[in-house]
């Protein structure tokens, strides 16, 4: 039997596992999938679970720390600077794709330019998957660094500017589900996208909020399973 499964925390819940255990039972397939919710992530714990797993996912807060212990990373994760899918000890990000891939119908001609709320490892696979579109990203933090945007400086002429918002953060995930990023939704209109990367609830307070405004909105969810889909052909060395 082979063994795949997933190192973040917390780990209060997951698609990946839902995903791969009924993908295993519908196929046929003779595996196991497995959360690893890992407090504080080592060389040793990375060491024992790389031994003892035939592929593993990363998610938060491990995206970026787990990169010191892999042997290499693929082109893309190392483009990016994130993980989330590991095989053989080498490192690729298949978050890209998935969001590529879900955000790609919804965009429109004028769509040039985008506020990323957040600048996790997730943040940097936006990103990254934005300027394959064509579309120039700016980072909103809470404690914005160079070229960077604080929410405080989210402008009435910002907010025209900038049509695609994506939520890179977990607010408004379930358990819980009454946070939602500081943005000034009172400027959002029917020219915007919002995109949330957050799938659990199907509509967040930020998706319910921009729907209020007429805003086109979409969660994460067919992100995750465009980047479980390319996780396993990586895995099957099929990718």
């Amino acid at each position: 039997m082979r063994h795949f499964g997933i190192i973040g925390f917390p780990l209060l819940h997951s698609f990946s596992a839902k995903y791969f255990s009924e993908k295993f039972v519908r196929e046929g397939i003779e595996a196991e999938y497995s959360l690893y919710p890992v407090e504080k992530l080592t060389e040793e714990k990375m060491n024992e679970l790389m031994r003892s797993l035939d592929g593993m996912n990363v998610t938060m807060p491990y995206k970026q720390t787990v990169i010191q212990y892999l042997d290499r990373l693929d082109e893309t994760a190392e483009a990016i600077g994130a993980v989330n899918v590991i095989h053989d000890r080498i490192g690729y990000n298949t978050d890209c794709l998935g969001f590529i891939e879900s955000i790609r119908p919804l965009l429109r001609p004028d769509d040039k330019k985008a506020l990323v709320l957040g600048t996790g490892g997730a943040s940097k696979a936006v990103c990254y998957g934005l300027r394959k579109l064509g579309i120039s990203p700016t980072l909103v933090s809470r404690t914005p660094k160079d070229g960077m945007l604080g929410y405080d400086k989210l402008t009435e002429p910002i907010m025209k500017e900038y049509t695609v918002i994506v939520n890179c953060t977990p607010l408004g995930m379930a358990p819980e589900t009454d946070t939602f990023p500081a943005i000034p939704y009172q400027w959002i209109s029917a020219r915007h996208l919002l995109f949330d990367c957050v799938y659990n609830p199907e509509e967040t307070l930020f998706l319910q909020k921009g729907k209020a405004q007429g805003a086109t909105i979409r969660n994460g969810m067919e992100m995750l399973v465009g980047q479980a889909q390319a996780a396993w052909k990586i895995w099957n060395n099929n990718l």
